[in-house]
């Protein structure tokens, strides 16, 4: 019995701690409610991409990784990324027979669902949310997908990542 040994773990994790410091990257204050969620795009990217080896306990650790830079209510980025990464798993074959511009449409309604999680959860805590902001960062990260996706593929590519 052969296993095939993995390559690129390495390019995996730096793509996602590069989504993390992204995430934390200072913006000026216009541009602050349309940042994208870096960390879901480009998980999203390898759950679609390498579904037997990016999956749900990697969101569920990057998430907590994503909580603690955040400051934000432990565990709520990883159900958020676990909700994401989980129907991406289930997708994936779906996903990448779409065009890229359909794969971003799919992407807009599955960052829409992670921002409505998080909104809801905040709700819980009592913070209240009155306008439609919520949804820009799922307009961005439509608008970024093409980008990011044709980027990590070429990057999944050269270092021969599977």
């Amino acid at each position: 019995m052969s296993r095939k040994k993995h390559h690129g773990g390495w390019v995996i994790l730096t793509s996602l701690l590069i989504g993390l410091m992204f995430t934390i990257m200072p913006l000026p204050s216009w541009a602050v409610a349309w940042r994208p969620d870096w960390v879901a795009l480009i998980l999203l990217y390898w759950c679609i991409a390498l579904p037997q080896r990016v999956g749900i306990t990697s969101a569920w650790i990057v998430g907590i990784f994503e909580d603690i830079l955040t400051d934000t209510l432990l565990g709520q980025h990883s159900l958020s990324l676990i909700c994401l990464s989980y129907i991406s798993v289930k997708l994936h074959r779906r996903i990448r027979a779409f065009p890229i511009w359909q794969q971003a449409v799919g992407v807009f309604v599955l960052m829409l669902l992670s921002e409505i999680l998080s909104i809801w959860i905040r709700s819980l805590l009592g913070a209240q949310h009155t306008d439609w902001s919520f949804s820009y960062p799922a307009i961005s990260s439509m608008l970024l997908w093409p980008w990011i996706f044709v980027m990590l593929r070429d990057i999944r590519r050269m270092y021969h990542v599977f």
